[in-house]
């Protein structure tokens, strides 16, 4: 369990809190905006009303205290930024904060932010990924360049065994998991035979699965 200083509750800060909240973190929302923060307190260990620009009001939060700060704030990119570098100054232990653009990702990362986020490019790339194909059902973004996958099972992959397919030679991808009813299989061997019913969670370059599935 973490202790997490979530701070800007528009629909991304407040979603963001609950799903903390839901997963055993105790979390401290803030928010200029007393509707907001009146919205969030019941979901939440705590929640105060304030100006995380103010010096005076983030100390008296206890910076120190907090495992996580995230800064969610949008539309007022200036507190976002005051907001994160103050938290570093009182010595914040990680801070997490949301941009919207790559610009204000760099501005970010120079005054103290330890990770952006850009949650709108984030799921864009997702659906994109998603539904431009038939085969993906999930993907899992590794790096800038791999991603595990969970891909349907070809009609001509079906009564064939994993070994068969050979997808690490043929387009270096690896087959970490096959899920079949909704259960993840991690023993699956060389001799698994494949048929139809199971999704595979393969990992690789998304060039590989569109070379491999002719995406």
């Amino acid at each position: 369990m973490k202790s997490v200083l979530l701070i800007g509750l528009n629909n991304f800060g407040i979603l963001t809190a609950k799903q903390l909240q839901n997963l055993g973190h105790e979390v401290m929302a803030v928010d200029r905006d007393e509707n907001r923060v009146n919205t969030v307190l019941p979901v939440v260990t705590d929640a105060q009303i304030g100006d995380s620009t103010n010096e005076d009001f983030l100390k008296g939060l206890g910076i120190n205290n907090y495992d996580l700060c995230i800064v969610a704030i949008t539309n007022d990119f200036q507190s976002s930024l005051v907001t994160t570098a103050l938290l570093k100054e009182m010595g914040a232990k990680m801070v997490i904060s949301r941009a919207d653009s790559e610009i204000q990702k760099g501005f970010l990362l120079r005054n103290g932010a330890d990770a952006v986020i850009n949650p709108e490019k984030q799921i864009a790339e997702w659906v994109a990924v998603r539904y431009g194909s038939d085969h993906i059902l999930d993907y899992i973004r590794i790096d800038d360049d791999h991603a595990v996958y969970e891909v349907v099972v070809p009609e001509k992959w079906v009564g064939k065994t994993i070994g068969q397919l050979d997808l690490r030679r043929k387009y270096e991808l690896h087959i970490v998991a096959v899920r079949r009813k909704g259960e993840m299989d991690l023993s699956f061997t060389d001799e698994t035979v494949l048929d139809g019913s199971e999704t595979l969670l393969v990992l690789g370059e998304h060039r590989a699965v569109q070379r491999c599935f002719r995406i």
